[in-house]
Order: C-alpha cells, then structure tokens, then sequence
C-alpha cells in the first residue's frame, strides 16, 4: 500500500497525487474499486485534452455497474495509463499504484475542498452504510 499521506480525496471517489514539477497523478480509491467490482473496461481522455476540477473526465465499467470518473484539479491530460486498454484488472489489483488513470499539467494548488486520507475513510466508512 502507498504511503497515503501524499494522496488527497474527492467525496466521488477519486485519488490525486501531487508529483514533482506541476504534473498530479489521478486514479480511483481502494473504497470505489472494491464497490464496483472486476473492472472490465475504462474510457479515459485523450493526452492533450483539457480537463476541469469538478467535470467528467471519464468512466470505468465493472461486471456490476458503470460509473462517470471526475477530475479533481483543472489542467491538461498529458499521459493516460496505456497498460489499462489491455489489463483493466489493474485498478482492482492496485488502484493507488499500477492501476493509476491520468496525469495531469496544472497551474493550480490542489483544491482545498480535497479530504485526507483520515476524512476519506471516515466518508467512504460512512458512505458505506
């Protein structure tokens, strides 16, 4: 498991992490992949392509549903995980490390808006029930 202190949350289930040089990793939580079950496929953005803090960015579909993936910071897409189009299995197998969806350039600081680990899982343990 990745040290998760350098991870922030969005209350709709998605990770980012803030890399070196205004580029932030995007992915979905431990909690949503294993609500969703055996991940089947992924529509991801193209590289180049702006995306907005708050706005779909994309969708990912299990054996049980399909569900919208939304950005949590504003910028432009600059790498998209190619390994996914082949081994989807990767966001359940690993969701906050091989199993990452999207880099993204941005301008921005993080959203303040976003939880900490500690908020996140008591959102997603209270989410639950």
């Amino acid at each position: 498991m990745p040290d998760l202190g350098a991870y922030r949350f969005t209350k709709t289930h998605e990770w980012v992490r803030d890399e070196d040089g205004g580029e932030v990793v995007v992915g979905i939580t431990d909690h949503a992949q294993s609500q969703l079950g055996d991940v089947i496929f992924l529509e991801l953005p193209k590289v180049g392509g702006p995306v907005a803090s708050g706005a779909r960015f994309g969708a990912v579909e299990s054996v049980k549903a399909a569900s919208d993936l939304f950005s949590p910071v504003s910028g432009e897409v600059v790498a998209v995980n190619e390994d996914l189009a082949s081994s989807p299995e990767l966001v359940n197998s690993d969701p906050q490390g091989a199993g990452w969806l999207i880099r993204v350039r941005t301008a921005e600081a993080l959203p303040a808006d976003l939880l900490d680990a500690a908020a996140y899982d008591a959102f997603a343990a209270a989410d639950a029930h």
